[in-house]
């Protein structure tokens, strides 16, 4: 830990189903939130007055929405930070919460995350003034060029094409790393989605941008989660011990020289900040990658999550393959295992019968 910061651990969590953006009529993010806190409160066991200060995340959405949706719970007058920080922003209001608790201003602030998203890929909303991501896409553009496909997938697409010239990575590495998180998803209510896909029909897939087929890209999602953090007196105070959850490290990073320096996609996309990222919140844990047992990793794009593996230290710069195949090799495993439990079933009605 940091010198000077107090310990800071996560008492309560909710999460609302994440849907399709417009299958469920009249869903709104103010509903969205109310559900999320709620259970979070619930979890925690505490009262929505005991909150001091709160940290929401959104990127679709008008200023002040956090206020908004946070009214549902009720009007306590405590100050609200509105935060948007695209694919980052829900850890983006965690990370801010949890410094509130650390530097001793609250005992107890809510991190709350929430998006309300229109259908199909991702736009830019305001097109009269610089766009963030301008640099990048130049670059891009001078580097690969561009092409008529989501900016977004580009970006990731380009970075994978980038480790498969550099390290000889296939199109079926990428695949299985889509064929991984399906098939966690079958395992999560919340799910947007929770259908099973085998390496076959991922491939095939319609094609969104090489070698990113449509199932290897994360959909547009509504839906909302949030998180109770506080102190260790509070936890003390409110005889939270059994389910306290010590954040111990936690780390925020943005774009060095190198993003744009080396003229590689794979660093446009975030390596170094990951990269960075990591090697702090190890230090500052006191850790190594070695001693992590579950890691829960965005996965934006399939090529990501492979560049994040390198990134986070989990192996070598295009040693992935390994880590894959252990996850492939998993899922076929579960696969059979759920086959054959099936087919006992059918034999052991057909002796009772």
């Amino acid at each position: 830990m940091k010198a000077n910061l107090r310990r800071v651990f996560v008492v309560g969590n909710g999460m609302t189903k994440f849907e399709k953006p417009g299958r469920q009529e009249g869903l709104d993010y103010p509903e969205m939130a109310r559900e999320s806190v709620t259970k979070a409160l619930q979890d925690a066991r505490i009262q929505y007055t005991s909150i001091q200060q709160a940290c929401v995340g959104y990127v679709y959405g008008d200023s002040t929405c956090g206020q908004r949706a946070l009214y549902e719970l009720g009007m306590s007058g405590i100050p609200m930070y509105n935060v948007n920080n695209n694919c980052a922003t829900g850890s983006t209001a965690l990370f801010l919460a949890s410094q509130l608790v650390a530097g001793g201003l609250v005992d107890c602030a809510l991190a709350l995350g929430f998006e309300k998203m229109e259908k199909g890929s991702l736009s830019s909303k305001f097109v009269d003034r610089t766009n963030p991501l301008d640099k990048h896409v130049i670059l891009m553009t001078e580097t690969v060029g561009l092409e008529a496909a989501p900016i977004s997938a580009q970006m990731f697409g380009n970075a994978g094409r980038e480790h498969m010239k550099k390290y000889g990575t296939k199109l079926e590495h990428f695949a299985k790393i889509a064929m991984k998180n399906h098939k966690h998803s079958t395992n999560n209510e919340y799910s947007q989605f929770q259908d099973e896909y085998s390496l076959e029909e991922i491939l095939n897939a319609p094609m969104i941008y090489a070698p990113l087929t449509k199932l290897q890209c994360c959909p547009t999602s509504d839906g909302a989660a949030a998180a109770i953090v506080c102190s260790e007196n509070f936890v003390r105070h409110h005889g939270l011990e059994t389910q306290a959850v010590e954040i111990v490290a936690q780390e925020m990073v943005t774009d060095t020289p190198s993003t744009f320096s080396e003229k590689s996609c794979i660093k446009l996309v975030g390596y170094d900040m990951t990269k960075q990222a990591a090697e702090a919140v190890y230090r500052d844990a006191g850790i190594s990658p070695k001693d992590i047992d579950v890691i829960e990793l965005h996965d934006c794009f399939s090529t990501n999550e492979l560049l994040t593996y390198e990134a986070l230290h989990l192996c070598e710069p295009g040693k992935d393959i390994t880590l894959l195949y252990r996850a492939a090799l998993k899922c076929l495993l579960m696969q059979y295992e759920r086959q054959f439990i099936r087919i006992r079933s059918v034999l052991m009605s057909l002796f009772l019968d």
